[in-house]
């Protein structure tokens, strides 16, 4: 859709060339001779970006400025002055103004500005967009960002799983957010209160894993001067995450298995039983009933924690999700550094989508905080050959673009799949089969407008 722009000057020559130079520049145009007038027009059909003289009888530049701000923080408002006047742009600036240019501008300069400052507003949307549907940080919706079938088949697994008391694998590949799942299986549970402890089975060394994991008294080996508490201990009462489990070393694992089933464990150099209260999620990259049949863990172990299992889909395979996770890591991470965040050029976003992502969201995450703080761009960073854009990647880039057409097209209609199906221009059977093949669920994608 053209960007629809509000031209305000009273001028009627300049007002009229100006018109006609936007229009040929594929702007919607509409123009208004007075500030009143532009009033009357943008309310009865809103404008994407002002531009508006200073200095016109009655009402001003900046009382439009004034109004159209309050009215929508969004609008950009460019303003135009014949005067040269250097306080005035510092007001105007002050109160908000997107850009101010004075006469005579280059058409094409104007044109330029307004094109940045419509990708400006088109960002802001949505990024409040975004903020309005991840609602609470609590929320699942707001951890585990999607409008995907898998995503929200994956919310809904951590809703039902959490509600109940029992041990889960979560199983995934590297930097697919198997640490998420698990903390939002524990602050959605009636464990939220108490404590939450992680431990990386791949970074303790074998000789201390024992230790760590049951503590132990004073004086139970060299170097034990006083008592330790550990991990297993340690989660009483909320949620222990044994991650990458598969490291754990096999002489630890009967060991684990017994304070699984038991739901106690003694200290090292004690005799005095200690009762655990805790859940215990397992995460892991590979395939632990695999690996148990391949005698790489143990199975009675592999099925005393599987009573519930999460698998993380891959990046890749939910690829409608990676621009609104993009754009939300990216709002985060200029938040956090203090930088306006930039837009996303058509280039960034194809790329975006064309990119495999071997290190899923942790990779992603990681580009969209480069891209934040001024670094490169997606365009730059992920760019593939030729040979492979043309044979590999377009395919799935027109698949997932046409996933986030429909997915759109449902969320504009709240879910009603007759008018997404006549608004695409499609019949509803086709829809159907459509949302089908790209795996796009109805209630997945009528939550991402609803949050």
């Amino acid at each position: 859709m053209a960007c629809r722009v509000l031209f305000v000057d009273d001028d009627t020559a300049l007002r009229t060339s100006t018109v006609q130079w936007l229009q040929l520049s594929g702007f919607d145009v509409a123009a208004a001779a007075s500030a009143a007038a532009a009033f009357d027009i943008a309310a009865a059909d809103p404008p994407d970006v002002i531009v508006s003289d200073v200095r016109m009888p009655g009402a001003d530049g900046l009382s439009v400025l004034r109004h159209f701000a309050a009215a929508d923080s969004t609008l950009p408002v460019i303003l135009v002055t014949g005067h040269g006047d250097v306080p005035l742009a510092v007001e105007a600036m002050r109160l908000g103004a997107y850009d101010f240019l004075q006469k005579p501008f280059e058409p094409e300069h104007l044109v330029e500005v307004i094109r940045k400052a419509d990708d400006k507003r088109r960002l802001m949307r949505e990024v409040i967009r975004l903020r309005s549907l991840l609602g609470d940080d609590q929320s699942l919706a707001s951890r585990l960002i999607g409008s995907s079938a898998q995503a929200a088949a994956l919310r809904d697994k951590i809703a039902a799983l959490a509600s109940v008391d029992c041990d889960v694998i979560v199983m995934g590949e590297t930097g697919a957010g198997k640490e998420v799942v698990a903390r939002a299986l524990h602050d959605l549970s009636r464990r939220a209160s108490g404590p939450y402890v992680a431990i990386n089975c791949a970074a303790i060394p074998a000789d201390m894993f024992e230790s760590e994991l049951f503590g132990h008294e004073a004086g139970a080996f060299t170097g034990a001067r006083g008592v330790r508490v550990g991990r297993l201990e340690y989660a009483n009462g909320g949620t222990l995450l044994l991650d990458e489990i598969e490291s754990m070393p096999m002489a630890l694992q009967a060991k684990v298995l017994r304070a699984v089933q038991e739901r106690q464990i003694e200290r090292l150099g004690s005799n005095q039983s200690i009762p655990l209260d805790l859940r215990i999620v397992a995460a892991t990259k590979d395939d632990l009933k695999a690996a148990s049949e391949a005698g790489r863990f143990r199975k009675d172990l592999y099925y005393r924690l599987h009573v519930g299992e999460i698998v993380l889909p891959p990046l890749r395979e939910r690829a409608e999700d990676i621009p609104l996770l993009f754009l939300h890591f990216a709002n985060d991470a200029a938040r956090r550094h203090g930088r306006e965040l930039r837009p996303l050029d058509k280039d960034s976003i194809a790329a975006l989508l064309e990119h495999d992502w071997p290190g899923n969201v942790r990779e992603l995450r990681t580009a969209a905080e480069r891209f934040a703080i001024g670094l490169e761009t997606p365009a730059e960073r992920l760019a593939l050959p030729a040979v492979e854009a043309a044979e590999a990647w377009l395919p799935a880039r027109l698949a997932a673009y046409e996933r986030e057409l429909i997915a759109a097209a449902i969320r504009e209609h709240h879910g009603d799949m007759a008018g997404a199906a006549q608004s695409l221009g499609i019949p509803r059977r086709t829809l159907n089969e459509k949302m089908n093949r790209l795996g796009i669920s109805r209630r997945g994608a009528a939550e991402q407008g609803t949050g």
